[in-house]
């Protein structure tokens, strides 16, 4: 067995196991004897009469550990894809204000509107408000007439900036008393995870992990330049605005019910070429075992560090990635030196 293969065998034995501790860990532990008779029930395999600790295991915690195992395997996949097509190491969703207008969408409904559809109003609203950032952004790149990797990052940082500022508005000028909600909702957190919501999650990964697939022998074309590229076969200016338009849609439903969890897709890309090399066949499967491991983690973290006060998981994955930011520019400076 090759490097890559052990990695990705380790990887997801790391990730069976996190899963089962995110399961059993909570304000009341519980034995995996217990756990597995509620997972059973839930889906049906038994008639035992479930006790309340098998609906709280089966209907919050499993579904939390699912939703950090999707949304972080997500995050690393966009994470691989917008690198690669904007040539920018750097590039994650956060930077092409994809994760800023779902925030937007998410806090108009907190401080304005308020659960007028029920539990599907704050995944609708971000997932709309992530939609309309990256549509303005398209618009702006398409008006430029160019699909240039610098004119779609200036762009996506203009955008960015642009639903921040909404965002703070409506924090300054909205209820005082959602003012909580909101932080911990920007700050990220997998609190909303529920059985309704996950198809909308396992759809977002669904989209970005089969068509970065589909087109990886293209995303590697692109490794060697625009003008190889297109020598190729590759029509490059055509991938890069369809899988923007695909990494957004993807983010906007992962944002939707998770918030802003930041720094996972600008990680992730860099540990798995340095596992799994640059070509895309392999890089993006490692990319989502270690996003998915990454994000649980940090989901674990956030419950134990101030336990029983739970702590925005955006907090962890974003200290963790400054300094593996500090890290990758050390590593770069020793290479230039």
């Amino acid at each position: 067995m090759g490097r890559f293969g052990l990695s990705l065998l380790l990887g997801a034995a790391a990730l069976v196991a996190l899963l089962l501790l995110s399961v059993l860990y909570g304000s009341t532990d519980v034995p995996v004897s217990e756990v597995l008779t509620a997972i059973s029930y839930g889906f049906g395999f038994n008639n035992v009469d479930p006790e309340p600790i098998h609906r709280i295991i089966f209907d919050l915690r499993l579904p939390r550990a699912l939703f950090a195992t999707l949304i972080g395997a997500g995050l690393g996949l966009v994470g691989v894809v917008l690198q690669t097509t904007t040539r920018n190491d750097l590039a994650d969703p956060f930077l092409f204000g994809l994760s800023s207008g779902a925030a937007a969408g998410a806090v108009f409904v907190i401080t304005v509107t308020g659960d007028i559809l029920g539990i599907w109003t704050l995944p609708i609203a971000a997932f709309g408000g992530g939609l309309i950032a990256s549509g303005i952004v398209l618009l702006l790149v398409r008006s430029l007439q160019s699909s240039a990797p610098e004119k779609l990052i200036l762009a996506g940082l203009a955008v960015s900036f642009l639903f921040a500022a909404i965002t703070n508005y409506l924090i300054f000028s909205g209820d005082n008393r959602a003012a909580h909600s909101v932080i911990f909702w920007m700050l990220g957190g997998l609190g909303l995870a529920r059985w309704e919501t996950l198809p909308l999650v396992g759809s977002g990964l669904a989209l970005i992990a089969s068509y970065s697939l589909w087109r990886a022998r293209w995303l590697d074309a692109l490794l060697t330049g625009d003008t190889t590229a297109a020598s190729l076969g590759v029509p490059v200016g055509a991938l890069r605005t369809r899988m923007f338009l695909i990494s957004a849609l993807a983010t906007a439903a992962f944002v939707s019910v998770a918030g802003v969890i930041g720094f996972v897709g600008l990680m992730v890309p860099h540990i798995a070429r340095g596992l799994a090399g640059p070509m895309h066949r392999k890089l993006l499967p490692m990319a989502a075992i270690i996003g998915a491991v990454l994000l649980t983690a940090s989901d674990i973290a956030s419950r134990v560090l101030l336990a029983p006060q739970e702590l925005p998981v955006g907090i962890v994955t974003t200290a963790v990635g400054s300094v593996f930011v500090f890290l990758l520019l050390l590593g770069t400076k020793g290479k230039s030196c």
